[in-house]
C-alpha cells in the first residue's frame, strides 16, 4: 500500500493514536479529529482548507455517520487502521471475525503458534492495534487478528493468508440494520478481489453457500462444526478430519458442543494450515487461561459457583455460556440492548436456568419475553440482582454474569461491568462467605 503525505484521523482512542504514531515515523503530516472534542467545526475548517490523502477511520464511527459522509463527499478515500497496520507488516496474516468466540479463538492461535516455536503477534479487535503491533514487530511470522465487522466496513484490499469466520448471529444489527448486510461485512474479510488464490478461507458447514454467494472468485474453502460432512467437526469432545481423529479436547475449556464445533474445530484447521503439530494444539488447550469477563470462574461460596461473562454483549454469546455451565444456573442478564428478538433463547433458558436476574434498559423486555418459560426478576442494578441470586442461590448452583447485551447504559465498557461483579463477589467473601 503506498505511503501518504497528508492523512486525517478520524477518531483519537487507541487506535487513532497508533495509527498517529505509525503514520507519523512514515513522515506523514496528520490532522486528528475526535468526536470528544466536539471538533464538527475543526473538520469542516480541514477538508475546505486541506488536501487529504486517506482517512483513518475509527471502528466507532460508522459509515453511515454524518462526518464520514462528509469525508467521502470531499473525495477522500477511508481507510481502517486495521488495513493500515496490517499493510505495513511483512509476515503472514491469521484473521478471525464472528459473532461470538473471537478473542479465546484468536488467544488460543496465537499461543499455539509460540509453543510450537514461531513468532506470533496478536492484536486488532483484541484490544491491541494492528499499527501498535506493526510499530513493535513488523517482522514476526505471523499477525493473529481479532477482526469485528466495524473495521471490515471501510477495509478495501485487506486480505489474509488464513481467514476464519466462526459465526453469524444476530449481533450490532443497531448499527448494520439487517442480518444481510451484516453477513456481507462479515464476507469482507474473505477479500475483495476475483483474482485473490492461496489463501484459505473457514467457514462453518452450514454457511459455506452463503459465503460462496457473497464472494467474488474462487477460494479454497474449509468447513467446520457439528456436521460429520464438514472437513473440520467436533463430536464427544474430539475434532475429526473425516475419519482421522485430529485432536482431543477432553477436559480443556473447549470440550462443550458448542464452543468445541466452533472454536476447537476451526482452531485444528488453522493449526493444519500453520503447519503446527496438533499435539501443540492440544496443549495449548490444556493450558489455556480464559479471558476475563469470559467465562471466568471467580470461585465459590457455600458450595455456588460465580461465573463472570461480562464479555457476553449478545444473547447467543449468553446461550453458549448457558450451555458451557450446566445446569441449575442463577442467571443475571440484562443492559443496553444490542437486538430486538428474544425468542430464540427461551428454549435453553427453560432448560438450564432457575431464575433469571434482569438489569439495565432491556430488563422490561426480557421479563415480558422469558418469565413465562423461566422466572424472572426485575432488579435495576448489577447490585441488587447479585443480592437477590445470592440469597436464593444453593449449593451445586451458578450465579452467571452473561448479560447479553452491551453495558453502556450504567457501565463505560463491559470490562467495568466485569470487575464490579468481581468487586461484589470478593466483598461477599471478604464479609465470612465460605470461599473456595
Amino acid at each position: 500500500m503506498q505511503k501518504f503525505k497528508k492523512a486525517l484521523i478520524l477518531g483519537y482512542g487507541r487506535s487513532g493514536q497508533a495509527a498517529e504514531r505509525l503514520l507519523c515515523a512514515e513522515g506523514t503530516e496528520i490532522q486528528v479529529v475526535s468526536e470528544d472534542r466536539e471538533e464538527s467545526t475543526v473538520l469542516i475548517r480541514a477538508l475546505e482548507s486541506l488536501h487529504f490523502d486517506v482517512c483513518i477511520v475509527s471502528p466507532g464511527f460508522a459509515i453511515d455517520h454524518p462526518w464520514v459522509k462528509r469525508i467521502q463527499s470531499a473525495g477522500i478515500p477511508l481507510l481502517s487502521e486495521l488495513e493500515l497496520g496490517w499493510s505495513r507488516f511483512h509476515g503472514r496474516t491469521i484473521a478471525v471475525t464472528g459473532s461470538n468466540g473471537k478473542s479465546t479463538a484468536v488467544k488460543w492461535i496465537c499461543e499455539m503458534l509460540q509453543l510450537g516455536g514461531r513468532t506470533a503477534e496478536i492484536g486488532g479487535n483484541y484490544g491491541i492495534p494492528v499499527c501498535e503491533v506493526v510499530l513493535k514487530n513488523p517482522n514476526a511470522e505471523w499477525l493473529v487478528l481479532e477482526v469485528s465487522s466495524f473495521q471490515l466496513e471501510t477495509a478495501r484490499e485487506f486480505r489474509a493468508e488464513i481467514a476464519v469466520v466462526l459465526n453469524v448471529l444476530p449481533n450490532h444489527l443497531d448499527r448494520h440494520g439487517s442480518m444481510e448486510l451484516y453477513r456481507q461485512i462479515k464476507a469482507r474479510i474473505f477479500g475483495f478481489t476475483s483474482s485473490f488464490s492461496g489463501g484459505a478461507c473457514l467457514v462453518p458447514f452450514h454457511l459455506l453457500p452463503v459465503f460462496k454467494a457473497e464472494t467474488a472468485g474462487e477460494r479454497r474453502w474449509i468447513t467446520f462444526g457439528p456436521e460429520p460432512e464438514a472437513d473440520y467437526f467436533y463430536k464427544d469432545g474430539k475434532v475429526f478430519q473425516g475419519l482421522e481423529k485430529a485432536a482431543d479436547l477432553r477436559g480443556t475449556l473447549f470440550e462443550s458442543p458448542v464452543i468445541g464445533s466452533c472454536t476447537g474445530a476451526a482452531v485444528i484447521a488453522v493449526a493444519d494450515e500453520c503447519g503446527v503439530p496438533r499435539a501443540i494444539v492440544e496443549t495449548a488447550a490444556e493450558h489455556f487461561q480464559p479471558l476475563p469477563h469470559r467465562l471466568q470462574r471467580l470461585g465459590a461460596i457455600g458450595g455456588v459457583a460465580f461465573v463472570n461473562d461480562s464479555k457476553a454483549t449478545n444473547l447467543a454469546a449468553t446461550a453458549a455460556a448457558l450451555l458451557a455451565c450446566g445446569p441449575g444456573i442463577r442467571l443475571i442478564a440484562g443492559g443496553l440492548p444490542k437486538e430486538s428478538d428474544y425468542t430464540f433463547i427461551k428454549e435453553i433458558l427453560a432448560e438450564r436456568v432457575r431464575k433469571i436476574y434482569l438489569i439495565g434498559q432491556a430488563s422490561r423486555a426480557m421479563y415480558q419475553a422469558w418469565n413465562g418459560d423461566c422466572p424472572c426478576l426485575e432488579c435495576g442494578t448489577l447490585e441488587k440482582a447479585f443480592s437477590a441470586a445470592r440469597s436464593d442461590a444453593k449449593g451445586g448452583e451458578t450465579i452467571l454474569l452473561s448479560p447479553g447485551c452491551a453495558s453502556f447504559d450504567q457501565f463505560r465498557s463491559f470490562e467495568e461491568r466485569g470487575r464490579h461483579f468481581a468487586d461484589l463477589f470478593r466483598q461477599s467473601v471478604q464479609a465470612g462467605g465460605d470461599a473456595s
